[in-house]
């Protein structure tokens, strides 16, 4: 599950899904020094990580960054057993909200109705699409998990794409589905795909196209990493009534707390936060088609984070699958206009 999304073709009403506002990009807009109260320069704390990446090639930082997020997602299912599915997300999401909001300090004073509508619709789908696909990975191998979800930003890619071209991708795509879903799985047989995680993993899929559809607009009226604070927040507070008194009694019944939390907080920083700052940056630095690209090796990457770290072994319908759906978002974005 990658931060980012595929190219979407620029209409008047929905700008390139990952194209970097100004107020994003503009070192004079996102990252300048702010001041104390007494008038005393203080750097800005996210400042020092981007010089750091900066010497980093851009397609490097893309890849670590869509390993990061499987081994997240792969560090994050001992934790579903001892806090559940819900609590654990709430609980990550609400460490890394948090940490931004430290980093960050948004400024919420001066802004629109429209800017904060725009910001609690981006934390309603992060946190659906977070939630849902963590209750996936919890019933279904991370690598059909992940390619599913990935038809979200695939569908909005191929929408509008507007040619009649992309319906062939769009086909090889369904059929990348179909090898998944429909046929054996590893050495379990066929049929043995839970329904309740298939129907996760479709609903993170959704709401990642949902995710996609807000992400530009948020980065276009907040500054740096503000807006990412913000959602994240939001994100906590519409997990909370899921995931709050489930991480709580999760947290009371364990030997112990602090450790736990200790976890947990690492986890949150391997995915979302590092994976974020990551492309946030190597989309600074390199054409979007081409992040776009290396982007859509995400599910191939979750397959194979599944096997190397969870044993999570696939059949060659669901590898040829994952292949199939890998094909269909490269040739969707290297076809798609400017």
């Amino acid at each position: 599950m990658s931060g980012a999304s595929l190219t979407v073709e620029s209409t008047s009403e929905l700008p390139a899904t990952t194209s970097v506002s100004k107020a994003a990009t503009d070192p004079g807009l996102g990252s300048g020094p702010s001041r104390t109260r007494a008038g005393t320069p203080v750097r800005d704390r996210a400042g020092g990580l981007r010089r750091r990446l900066g010497s980093v090639p851009a397609p490097v930082l893309c890849l670590v960054s869509m390993l990061a997020v499987q081994l997240g997602v792969a560090a994050s299912k001992p934790l579903f057993g001892v806090l559940g599915v819900a609590g654990a997300t709430f609980l990550r999401i609400s460490f890394a909200a948090v940490l931004l909001l430290a980093v960050t300090r948004p400024r919420l004073r001066g802004r629109s109705p429209r800017d904060l509508a725009l910001a609690g619709l981006l934390g309603v789908a992060s946190a659906g699409m977070t939630l849902l696909f963590a209750g996936a990975v919890d019933r279904l191998p991370m690598g059909t998990a992940a390619t599913i979800e990935f038809l979200g930003p695939l569908a909005v890619a191929l929408v509008f794409a507007r040619r009649a071209g992309h319906v062939l991708w769009a086909m090889l795509a369904a059929a990348g589905v179909a090898l998944l879903t429909l046929l054996g799985h590893g050495d379990s047989g066929a049929g043995s795909l839970d329904p309740v995680g298939l129907a996760c993993a479709f609903g993170a899929a959704a709401c990642y196209a949902g995710y996609i559809l807000f992400t530009d607009k948020v980065g276009a009226v907040f500054r740096g990493f503000e807006g990412l604070a913000v959602s994240f927040t939001i994100g906590a507070v519409v997990l909370a009534p899921f995931g709050a008194v489930e991480a709580v009694r999760g947290l009371s019944d364990a030997s112990a707390p602090g450790l736990l939390l200790l976890a947990v907080a690492g986890v949150a920083l391997l995915f979302p936060v590092l994976p974020y700052a990551l492309e946030m940056t190597a989309l600074r630095r390199m054409p979007q088609r081409v992040f776009s690209v290396i982007v859509s090796l995400d599910p191939a990457i979750s397959a194979l984070v599944g096997l190397v770290v969870l044993g999570q072994v696939l059949g060659l319908p669901q590898v040829l699958g994952i292949c199939c759906v890998v094909v269909a978002s490269v040739g969707a974005t290297l076809t798609s206009r400017r």
